[in-house]
Formats: structure tokens, sequence, C-alpha cells
């Protein structure tokens, strides 16, 4: 039985016991997110391309408090679900994830290190496919690494000089979801100009996913202008992780060590 075949067969039988199931509907108007249910068609459910469902999964449980669903998953869905879940955006005991592991293939063109969802820690999740190995460090930030401080910023302000400030890169990061955005500050961030100062709004936003950003990399996918986002995120994380010892999405258990205070921090450790 196929990947696909297998994780239909899971979402039939979670549909007995759920209000639905989020995945991707492929039908020949394209393929977009959808919430399935009982006596549907999922022969139109699909799992490429890949796109962040954590959002849908968010909103869903924001507007019915009682309702149980769902997810098909990869492992970037999982790890901006735990995310999530630290800040009580999703309720994982309301929560069915079909994990589903990445290819070898799908690993490397994401820049992926850890392709298979982790749900041991989850109260309900279920994983199909063979784990793939990963890709390792992104080469880009090799050559970051190699460059000297004023390469640096000439490397940053060469590429945010193709900004259009199009919020794309927010619009499409599942663990964006202040209800105030300080983007949108005309404080910080000037209304009606295009090209935002360098380099306010990127270093605004990546402050912001410090100890939050999962490695997904669907803010540079997302980007028209092809700015190398990852390089930023993945130096961000190396650094949280040193400094901190914490890898976004990793440890459903383990609080968010920048959304607590030092007096909090020893005695919530543990979220759960």
């Amino acid at each position: 039985m196929s990947v696909i075949e297998q994780v239909r067969a899971h979402v039939k039988e979670r549909l007995q016991q759920l209000d639905g199931v989020v995945a991707l509907r492929q039908t020949v108007e394209g393929t977009a997110p959808f919430l399935f249910r009982e006596g549907d068609n999922l022969d139109q459910l699909a799992l490429e391309p890949q796109y962040p469902l954590a959002p849908v999964v968010s909103l869903l449980h924001k507007r019915d408090p009682a309702v149980r669903i769902g997810v098909v998953a990869r492992g970037g869905d999982v790890r901006a679900l735990v995310e999530m879940a630290k800040r009580e955006q999703v309720d994982p005991e309301r929560l069915h994830i079909i994990g589903v592991a990445c290819t070898d293939d799908e690993a490397q063109d994401c820049r992926c290190s850890d392709p298979a969802p982790s749900i041991d820690a989850w109260p309900h999740a279920v994983l199909v496919g063979t784990p793939a190995q990963g890709a390792g460090p992104n080469p880009l930030v090799a050559e970051y690494d190699k460059m000297s401080l004023e390469e640096r910023r000439e490397f940053w302000e060469r590429q945010f000089s193709k900004c259009i400030k199009c919020y794309g890169c927010r619009n499409i990061c599942p663990v964006c979801f202040c209800e105030s955005c300080a983007l949108e500050d005309p404080l910080w961030v000037e209304k009606g100009v295009l090209g935002p100062p360098f380099p306010m709004f990127h270093l605004i936003k990546a402050m912001h996913m410090a100890g939050r950003c999962v490695a997904c990399r669907q803010c540079e996918l997302a980007c028209p202008a092809h700015i190398p986002l990852t390089v930023l995120y993945d130096l961000m994380r190396r650094d949280v992780e040193a400094l901190l010892g914490y890898v976004p999405g990793e440890d459903l258990g383990m609080g968010p060590p920048l959304s607590l205070t030092l007096e909090e921090a020893p005695l919530r450790a543990k979220v759960r």
C-alpha cells in the first residue's frame, strides 16, 4: 500500500470518531487546505504541494472550543503545532495527528534535517511512511560563516534591498500568530513605502521568531524576491540552541524560554 493510500485509510478511520480531518484536497480547480468530513471523497486527498496546515487547525480550535479534528502533518507541521500548543493556539487533547514522513528528495528540497514528524509526546498520533535521513547543514550558512563582518553586512544589505514588503514571509509562517503585528506599526515600519529601511523590517520579524522558528522554510519558498531567509533563521536557531539549550518544535513538554520570565522559568520548565 502506497503512502497516500495509507494516509487515506487512516483518515477514513479517524473520521468515524472526529468532526473532521484537515488535509490538502486536489480538484480540477487546484489544491488547497480542506476539512474532510465523513462521507467526503478521499480520493481527492493529496500530499503535494507541501503547505503549512497548522494555522488551519488553530483557526478551527479557536472557533469551536469543543471541536475534535485530525490533521495530515509533515515534520514542519508537527513542529509548528508543538510551538502553537505551548502558546495555547491549539489543544493537543482535541487533535489527532496523522504524521507523514518526507522522502529523502523532499528533505533535501526543504533542507530539512528532521523530516520525520516527532509524534511520541502527542496524545493521539500515528506515523505513515519511512523516515528519511534528512538533509545536512545548510550550505549557505557554511558560506556565510566564512564571511567577514563587513561582508556579512553587505550580504544582507544586498538581499534585503530586494524586499518589496509583501508580507508573504509573515503570512505563510505557521508560528506567526500575534493578534497585533509590529510589522504593521508605523512606529517601526513606515506605511506606503515598498522598500523597508535596512534592516529594520526583517530584523523585527527575526527577533519575534527567536525561539519559535521551526525550520519549515515556507518563508523562503513564498518570497517572490528569492531572499535566502533560511540563512537568517538557521543562524538564529543555532544561537537559541547554543545560548538557551532550546530547539523550537522539538519537545512538547518544554516551556518556550523566551516566553517566560527568569523567575517563572525554573517553576514552569514543563508546560504539561
